[in-house]
């Protein structure tokens, strides 16, 4: 188990190598560097010129110098050919140096360290509540196999599977977060204004309030999969040979299926746990646009429309050493569940 440990971990430095090489070339030959983005922020900052003076004044007072743009290009080391900027950027990896942001000119890190804590606890909580719940529903699926409560809950399912989330979070917005019905629950943050003044069950409870309608919309998604999975995995399960043995001799029937059978349908639901870690990480574009949340999703998605090279490769660095990692989770867990699992 070691030396296969071992061998993955030197497999991801090549991969790491593979992914962040493709990503910084793509990135720098996209339309609209830094550069350029500098540029017209200092051109729609000389319109005031522009309108006060004549026609042909305002377009030189407006227009940015060669002396100006060669100085952008070495304050953000763009005077250098991409393969230099590569290389510079991997040595700076070695300590963890990302570089430093040119939206929010702070450190990359610091900027995604800023932003972690938002996009995680919403991650941490769903995978919990997910796997809790799915599992025992899609066990009680099973054992319920073709009864009215299995109908029942299998058409509940399908219809919140056929909605998309960001239509749920408008609906529940508009619905129950002051649009123009009720107003139950707040909108943006994490937890109320006077939040540090209160007792420790009313933190629990406002951030409890807050958590809500978007962590269903982060819930939704998997809801449906991860139960059905469970469900159908499991019936895998007692079809087979030494599920039938354990019934001849004459074993209660909860205990074939909890004790017997549970454990190998286990086995498709925990290949979904490492990829969570990379969920946590990355967050929700969508979820956190409409829902007002600080969180990572909104700062990749504003750092490519700002074109932040830095914080972008930053982002993605990190997100593939989590992919990575969780994918060795994974084989971990299918061992935990499973010992007749041996790796090689």
């Amino acid at each position: 188990m070691f030396t296969y440990i071992l061998k993955r971990l030197l497999i991801m430095i090549p991969t790491l190598f593979g992914i962040t090489i493709v990503t910084f070339i793509i990135i720098n030959l996209a339309p609209g560097s830094p550069i350029e983005q500098k540029i017209q922020q200092m051109k729609f900052g000389g319109m005031g010129h522009e309108n006060s003076g004549s026609g042909k004044g305002g377009d030189k007072s407006s227009a940015v110098s060669e002396e100006v743009i060669e100085a952008l290009k070495k304050q953000y080391g763009f005077d250098k050919p991409i393969h230099v900027r590569y290389w510079i950027w991997l040595k700076n990896i070695a300590h963890l140096d990302f570089g430093e942001s040119f939206t929010y000119e702070e450190p990359v890190m610091d900027v995604i360290v800023s932003k972690i804590p938002v996009s995680l606890q919403f991650g941490v909580v769903s995978l919990i509540m997910s796997y809790l719940v799915c599992v025992v529903l899609g066990v009680m699926k099973a054992v319920k196999h073709g009864s009215t409560f299995d109908h029942v809950t299998s058409f509940i399912l399908f219809v919140l599977y056929s909605i998309p989330d960001f239509m749920l979070a408008i609906l529940l917005i508009v619905y129950f977060a002051g649009g123009s019905f009720y107003n139950w629950f707040p909108m943006g943050e994490l937890y109320s204004d006077n939040y540090y003044d209160l007792t420790l069950w009313g933190k629990i409870f406002d951030r409890v309030h807050h958590f809500i309608l978007p962590l269903i919309c982060y819930m939704i998604g998997s809801f449906t999969v991860l139960s059905l999975l469970m469900k159908n995995s499991l019936l895998d399960e007692i079809k087979k040979d030494y599920i039938r043995t354990a019934r001849a001799k004459g074993l209660d029937e909860k205990k074939v299926y909890l004790k017997h059978a549970l454990r190998n349908a286990l086995i498709p639901i925990v290949t979904g746990i490492g990829g969570f870690i990379s969920v946590f990480f990355a967050g929700s574009i969508i979820l956190e646009s409409i829902f007002q949340l600080d969180g990572m999703g909104l700062l990749g998605y504003k750092s490519i429309l700002q074109r932040d090279y830095n914080v972008i490769m930053g982002i993605i660095f990190i997100e593939s050493v989590l992919l990575l990692v969780g994918n060795l989770i994974s084989d971990m867990a299918y061992i935990a569940v499973d010992p007749r699992i041996d790796f090689k």
